[in-house]
């Protein structure tokens, strides 16, 4: 049973809708990946998912269950908008924010030690949150986030303002918590991110899902037939323009890569056999879309620009 369901979920705000019948499945123990482009309903499906908005229609279920306002003790949510009281101290303020998830004072000091030490950031406790850079009072909110330990994280645009350093510190931290038994779902437009952490995405354009499903079952479902070879040639490489294209070729040291596309039902055998006899085959790859062209293609086909 999935962690957290939306049943044709809409929302509209007077004659803008905002979403319209949105329906996504996050698997328990996996890193969801909400995307679409600016303004296409992802930080309304949130705000409904944290029951900060109110859905015209549809449902949401938490464990196969309508979710309840008790269940938000349940969510870690880290908005892409952060907040902090800035005459607060750090230590305070963490405390806080861990008492209104339901910690006691004494069980909040003693996770906050944890994951303060982990982040060697001990020094930050007694500091203000004026004293601290962005990126520094954002490592605060992600802890602020986790720290009740919730079985749902929404994490929105996580690494914005982080140095690379951070940003990896973050993703080993995610991965972390999805092993520890967390599910999680993250909205970014770094669509690198998204490969890197991602089990499965929905992309959501104009207020609907246009995509959806595993990563690497949608990267096959848009793949071109294009192959990279690299190879050392005997003699100068000739295939019939019936059957392969040649996309591009280049030349390093005499070393040559060359990008080639299947035409006409061709396999990956077909261009081996025509390319052996005349080369010494180094390496040879299928070249699968990226998730960025494939949201990029998706968004343009759908809002009619391609």
């Amino acid at each position: 049973m999935p962690t957290l369901q939306t049943i044709n979920v809409s929302k509209s705000y007077g004659k803008f809708k905002a979403l319209d019948k949105v329906s996504i499945e996050v698997e328990k123990q996996s890193v969801f990946g909400l995307l679409g482009p600016n303004g296409a309903g992802k930080t309304t499906l949130i705000r409904i998912i944290n029951m900060i908005s109110v859905m015209d229609e549809g449902r949401v279920l938490l464990d196969g269950q309508a979710i309840k306002q008790s269940d938000i003790h349940n969510i870690g949510y880290l908005p892409e908008e952060r907040g902090l009281y800035k005459k607060m101290k750090v230590g305070e303020q963490a405390i806080y924010l861990a008492q209104l998830k339901g910690l006691s004072k004494a069980e909040a000091k003693k996770r906050l030690k944890y994951w303060f030490e982990k982040f060697e950031i001990d020094s930050w406790w007694n500091k203000k949150v004026e004293e601290l850079s962005k990126g520094m009072q954002q490592k605060i909110q992600f802890i602020a986030t986790v720290l009740h330990q919730p079985k749902l994280l929404i994490f929105d645009e996580p690494f914005s303002g982080f140095d690379p350093i951070n940003v990896n510190l973050l993703k080993d931290e995610i991965l972390q918590l999805r092993n520890n038994g967390a599910t999680i779902i993250f909205s970014t437009h770094n669509m690198a991110s998204v490969e890197e952490l991602c089990d499965h995405i929905a992309l959501i354009d104009n207020s609907k899902t246009i995509l959806s499903g595993e990563i690497n079952e949608i990267k096959n479902r848009f793949k071109a037939h294009i192959f990279e070879v690299v190879y050392h040639r005997k003699t100068e490489l000739s295939l019939p323009a019936a059957h392969f294209e040649v996309l591009n070729t280049k030349n390093k040291n005499n070393t040559f890569i060359s990008q080639i596309r299947l035409l006409n039902g061709n396999k990956p055998n077909d261009l081996l056999k025509q390319i052996i006899p005349t080369a010494e085959v180094h390496s040879f790859k299928e070249m699968l879309p990226s998730m960025n062209e494939i949201f990029i293609q998706q968004v343009n086909n759908k809002e009619g620009r391609s």
